[in-house]
């Protein structure tokens, strides 16, 4: 989140980019929704920063303990499936798998279910691609039976990750966003500032905040809750007409997977989509927008 928006503010103070008027929109991926937040003016940087430290903190603990006593190792697993169609048929069968797995529970509440049972579609992506999170064995589980007895067969890649993310284990980490995004700041003012200077994406919804209160219970949510990316980036496209894209921050995951949806060059004339992780990348990045901005006001 840091170096996304240090990248930003150089972009900003070295090359003259106006973020407020060159912006129509922002977003980001999981932990990218706060740099977001930060570029749309609803959240300052040392704000944005006690908050994901803190989330750290609790999301990390919260593992521990939950290995601690179910056992188990827990991480998130990518699925990348051949087409849109076998997406949608394998989500509905990862849904079936799950609620039918839970029935021996007392209710569909997954805080009856113990931590080592525990699985969540942590990231829809794009349109052939999701991401699980939670018991890696459950996953395994899961992914067997899926093959075995559901027809498919999705390419499974486990990712660097140790913490199951967006996933109901991190309740704890969602009421204690809660608290600190609704308690006032030393001087009484508020953390989030309503509204910003331009509409942020939420991750949860795939939409808009709609006001201070919405942000606050969405951000808090996004701790378990599935991160709508390809939900968002569908919007965007379909529904707003954004033409270009532009990535900031630390590798080219999220310009890919904006991408994969629109094409690399839009999918309109003006249009483009394009990542920023170096000072070369920003000079590209203001020629191609100069260049567009231009073709867009033919």
């Amino acid at each position: 989140m840091a170096t996304s928006i240090l990248i930003l503010r150089i972009f900003e103070q070295e090359f003259g980019f106006k973020t407020n008027e060159r912006v129509d929109i922002t977003l980001g991926h999981s932990l990218g929704e706060f740099a977001a937040l930060v570029a749309g003016g609803y959240l300052s940087f040392p704000d944005a920063l006690k908050l994901v430290r803190k989330r750290a903190e609790v999301m990390s603990q919260c593992t521990r303990e939950a290995s601690e006593k179910d056992g188990g190792h827990f991480g998130m697993i990518a699925l990348v499936c051949e087409s849109e169609a076998h997406m949608q048929s394998l989500i509905t069968g990862i849904y079936e798998f799950l609620e039918l797995s839970s029935s021996n529970y007392k209710n569909d509440s997954n805080d009856d279910v113990p931590a080592v049972e525990q699985v969540l579609i942590a990231n829809i992506n794009s349109k052939n691609q999701i991401v699980l999170s939670g018991s890696i064995e459950r996953m395994q589980t899961l992914l067997t039976n899926l093959r075995q007895f559901g027809g498919h067969d999705p390419r499974a890649v486990r990712l660097k990750s140790d913490s199951p993310f967006h996933s109901p284990l991190m309740k704890p980490a969602q009421e204690m966003m809660k608290r600190l995004l609704y308690k006032e700041k030393k001087d009484g003012s508020d953390i989030v500032t309503w509204p910003g200077i331009m509409p942020c994406i939420s991750n949860v919804s795939g939409r808009p905040f709609g006001n201070k209160a919405q942000l606050k219970d969405l951000l808090a949510r996004s701790c378990v809750e599935t991160v709508q990316w390809w939900r968002s980036i569908r919007y965007l496209h379909e529904d707003e007409k954004v033409k270009r894209y532009v990535g900031i921050g630390p590798g080219m995951v999220g310009r890919n997977l904006v991408g994969k949806e629109v094409g690399m060059k839009g999918a309109v004339k003006g249009g483009g989509v394009w990542g920023i992780t170096s000072p070369q990348d920003m000079e590209e990045v203001v020629r191609a927008l100069d260049d567009t901005e231009t073709v867009e006001d033919e």
